[in-house]
């Protein structure tokens, strides 16, 4: 099968009302695929998914090691957050004991999607800081690392030896040649893999051992601290930090830009790759949910998984007119 097929359904009435088309695949350690929905060979930009396979130079180098990079640290390296004051002072202390500023960053500035520190910007009439962008803290690793390797200022650029280094993670944990690469909204490059590359590399990070060598060890250190701290890599509200939270055994969730997500569940050492055709974020939402669910790790009535899966929707009256489901690929 070669074309997307459907993963989540929106239903008003007794029908759909839309669908989300997309692919999803399941890995087992051996890489091999235990369980697919759609095209597992469809090319993809991960986006924001692959932060966990761009944050293993900053250890493997021993730029975390020569640092005193701590859990936080690590987890804020894998955040896409919300610029709320638990995610930027701790970014700022970051660089402030690198020695640098906000201006060395290249990831550029925006409004936080944290309310209290948005409503806090609107109302002193102060403009974002890059430390805002829910990147930083990708890009304060992106600088630990460029510290360690020597290299300029524009550690965003392709050719630079901090992307080179992303770039050589990238391919060896996918176990594929990126055949090109997308500029992320934070300026740094995106490469692509297939589907089934990304589910394999998350597989990898499941199966990865502290005591298997030095990447292994790595990824251990990365998922660990994501699942240790939530709260750093998304937010209150967002679907990374609550479904972490909700799963029943440890479970490393990231979601990507387009509608991406990702799972590492290292119990069981399954990797998970999902992509919603259309970039519709409440579609994988759900479809991941499901994934979960159907796994055995989030049990179907947690008030989480209600939220993003078999969730009412209501109209502006209260009324429920709806409901956001999984598709029969995930039910």
């Amino acid at each position: 099968m070669t074309n997307p097929v459907p993963l989540t359904e929106i239903w008003r009435g007794p029908r759909p009302e839309s669908v989300h088309l997309g692919h999803a695949v399941i890995c087992d350690s051996s890489g091999g695929i235990v369980e697919a929905s759609g095209n597992p060979d469809a090319v993809v930009l991960p986006r924001s998914s692959a932060k966990m396979l761009q944050a293993l130079p900053l250890i493997t180098s021993g730029a975390a090691h020569a640092h005193g990079l701590n859990s936080e640290q690590l987890a804020l390296a894998c955040a896409s957050h919300e610029g709320g004051e638990i995610h930027t002072s701790r970014v700022r202390r970051w660089i402030d004991d690198l020695g640098l500023t906000d201006y060395d960053f290249r990831c550029g500035a925006h409004m936080p999607w944290d309310k209290a520190a948005h409503k806090a910007l609107l109302c002193s009439d102060t403009a974002p800081c890059q430390v805002h962008n829910n990147c930083s803290g990708k890009h304060a690793g992106f600088l630990t690392l460029n510290r360690q390797l020597g290299g300029g200022p524009d550690y965003v650029e392709p050719d630079h030896p901090v992307q080179k280094a992303v770039f050589e993670a990238f391919e060896e944990i996918t176990a594929e040649t990126s055949p090109y690469y997308g500029i992320d909204g934070c300026s740094a490059p995106n490469p692509a893999c297939t589907l089934h590359g990304m589910a394999r590399a998350m597989a990898w990070f499941a199966a990865a051992s502290e005591t298997g060598g030095m990447v292994e060890n790595a990824a251990v250190r990365l998922w660990q601290a994501m699942v240790a701290h939530p709260e750093l890599v998304a937010g209150e509200g967002r679907a990374c930090t609550e479904l972490m939270r909700a799963c029943s055994e440890p479970v490393a969730l990231k979601t990507g830009a387009e509608a991406f997500f990702i799972a590492i569940l290292p119990q069981r050492k399954l990797g998970v790759a999902l992509k919603i055709a259309d970039g519709g974020t409440r579609g994988a939402e759900c479809a991941i949910a499901s994934i979960l669910v159907r796994l055995g790790v989030l049990d179907p009535d947690h008030p989480t998984a209600r939220k993003f899966r078999n969730a009412p929707i209501t109209n502006w009256r209260g009324i429920e007119t709806g409901m956001i489901k999984p598709a029969a690929a995930l039910a």
